[in-house]
């Protein structure tokens, strides 16, 4: 097929934290094309000329992908090619061929139309923030190298498998565990990897299918998971666990058919190694309930309240040597034993290994915890534009007021008996909130006030 440096670019599709349009209304083949000859080109630059690529099953992908070796080659640049995958196993053979440039053709858990481009020009990680604009200023430019790379197909799962073989090491417990791969990228996976241990296991939606027919591959919305908290009841599971489009979050549903949010799935982490790593901090981010800081604290260890994205969360672990974090979202970081990249499907087994070595159910792990009474994420439509003059106005109104605020991500503002947070979408043209507090009155009057005040500023 032949493809073309697109001038057009829609220079929407270039977010915060990755590339995501449409598909083939935003992001097309050319799109992937113009994104490959900037790529090969700009990592010549950084004295590199290989880089890794993989895909997801979305339906769009393989033609993306295609068009997007076809320009990274077009530069010269040598591509290692490793067709359909999770985000997870193109994070791994980035390290274990230590060629950290690379380029993932995924939009996530975003719907069966969308489709992006998750990147890494080097050592630093996915690209974020002003990294994707200036690249995309370099795109718009359209001066790039020629040469001929050539393409080599690698298999990153037998590695993959290997790496998992060799990182846990369960109890004498036996789990009954029902898996959701909604479908996506993990289908293909998550049977190969969680066989390798001792459990009885059941999986629903196991076909990879990138029309995503059973739900939205989001474990993070409670909504998705009613087949799971559905099967988990009727099979009489101790856990219910489900991944996102490429696998690289998670979502957990108990015993008795309860979802678990992951900052409440964090503290059974955080409590399991507490006492086995030398650095006890902690990232998680603005999103996260103060159950969670509670027992941070509480345990003797220190907090680090980070902004939301993957792209930041992954780097702040790893830059300042965390031994875990993670975020609200489902992204989770470990970084003990593990090479501090996200998997769902490992996410998910190092709580099964916890579980493995102890009669206790989820809810019995989490005993004496603090609790709260929280809002899910309030998405607010607004405009690109409008919706930074809003956060600006918000954070304002906190200053005025004398307030006790963190504004790494927006603001979230402090009290005593809960807190609020207001910040704008680096995904889509939204204002998002979630409020907490110690009582459903005061978590009420939170919402009211801040919702009004968002809606006033955002006429």
């Amino acid at each position: 097929m032949e493809y073309h440096y697109k001038s057009d670019i829609d220079q929407s599709i270039f977010r915060a934290y990755d590339i995501r349009g449409v598909y083939p209304t935003t992001i097309d083949e050319d799109t992937a094309y113009t994104f490959g000859l900037g790529f090969g080109t700009h990592i010549q630059g950084l004295g590199m000329k290989k880089c890794v690529v993989g895909h997801d099953n979305r339906l769009s992908s393989p033609a993306l992908y295609e068009a997007m070796i076809a320009g990274i080659t077009k530069t010269g640049v040598d591509v290692i090619s490793l067709g359909q995958c999770t985000t997870p196993m193109y994070y791994y053979a980035c390290i274990l061929l230590k060629v950290p440039s690379g380029a993932m053709v995924t939009a996530s858990h975003n719907p069966k139309d969308d489709n992006g481009i998750k990147f890494a020009f080097d050592e630093k990680g996915n690209c974020k923030g002003e990294e994707i604009q200036d690249f995309l200023q370099e795109l718009l430019k359209g001066e790039f190298l020629s040469g001929e790379g050539k393409v080599t197909p690698y298999d990153i799962e037998p590695g993959y498998i290997e790496l998992y073989k060799n990182n846990l090491k369960f109890g004498d417990r036996r789990l009954k565990v029902v898996l959701d791969p909604a479908n996506g990228a993990t289908s293909k996976i998550c049977r190969k990897i969680y066989e390798l241990f001792p459990m009885d296991l059941i999986i629903i939606n196991e076909e990879s299918d990138g029309n995503f027919p059973n739900h939205h591959p989001d474990p993070c919305i409670e909504s998705n998971l009613e087949q799971l908290k559905a099967k988990v009841l009727e099979v009489k599971a101790d856990v219910g666990i489900s991944f996102d489009g490429d696998g690289d979050r998670l979502g957990v549903v108990t015993n008795e058919g309860k979802f678990i949010p992951t900052d409440i799935y964090m503290i059974i982490i955080v409590r399991d190694i507490i006492n086995k790593v030398q650095n006890k901090k902690f990232l998680y981010d603005v999103k996260c309930s103060k159950s969670l800081s509670d027992e941070i604290e509480r345990l003797g260890a220190e907090c680090v309240c980070y902004r939301t994205g993957n792209s930041y969360t992954k780097a702040k672990v790893r830059e300042d040597k965390l031994p875990f974090g993670g975020e609200l979202s489902g992204h989770v970081y470990f970084n003990d034993r593990w090479p501090g990249f996200d998997s769902g499907l490992y996410a998910g087994l190092r709580l099964l290994e916890i579980m493995s070595y102890t009669d206790k159910s989820i809810e019995q792990l989490l005993e004496g915890i603090n609790h709260y009474y929280s809002t899910e994420e309030i998405k607010i439509a607004s405009t690109d534009q409008k919706k930074i003059e809003v956060v600006d106005k918000v954070i304002n109104y906190v200053k005025e007021k004398g307030l006790s605020y963190n504004d790494i991500d927006g603001v979230r503002v402090e009290f005593n008996d809960g807190w609020a947070l207001v910040r704008y979408s680096n995904t889509g043209p939204n204002i998002t909130a979630r409020f907490e507090a110690n009582t459903e009155e005061r978590l009420q009057s939170l919402q009211e006030e801040y919702i009004g005040i968002i809606n006033q500023f955002n006429q």
